[in-house]
């Protein structure tokens, strides 16, 4: 299965569920972390079962109720998104992102030295690791 990118709407309803401390999950238990948004709990079943069909979730019965769980990773969805930034907007050149994000002030200079330490980290890790 090729991990596709997410909607919004369904990119909110991962998150809540990447960000719940145990699985599975009740429907209710996403609706209350998703309360800010005013959603009918048909709106999150239609996106759950849409989640379930791309294969970002998986669905379990319990008695009559479903229960919910990831089946992608957070870090597997993030690397997915980065990489596909990075192809769009800036052809697949780091460096270019990293000027863009410079020039523009959003990285300070410990941001520069997480970046630092992160390269020098990759660096001493053996080349097999990396790729």
């Amino acid at each position: 299965m090729s991990l596709q990118r997410l909607p919004d709407a369904e990119l909110e309803v991962m998150q809540a569920l990447w960000g719940q401390k145990a699985y599975p999950v009740s429907s209710g238990e996403l609706m209350a972390e998703l309360s800010g948004r005013h959603w009918q709990t048909a709106t999150l079943l239609k996106l759950l079962s849409r989640l379930e069909e791309r294969g970002f979730v998986g669905r379990e019965k319990a008695g009559r109720a479903n229960l919910y769980h990831p089946l992608v990773s957070r870090q597997d969805y993030l690397a997915l998104e980065s990489r596909s930034f990075l192809e769009r907007l800036h052809g697949g050149s780091l460096p270019s992102l990293v000027a863009a994000l410079v020039d523009s002030r959003a990285v300070g200079r410990e941001d520069l030295a997480e970046l630092e330490a992160l390269l020098q980290e990759r660096r001493r890790e053996p080349a097999e690791r990396r790729e």
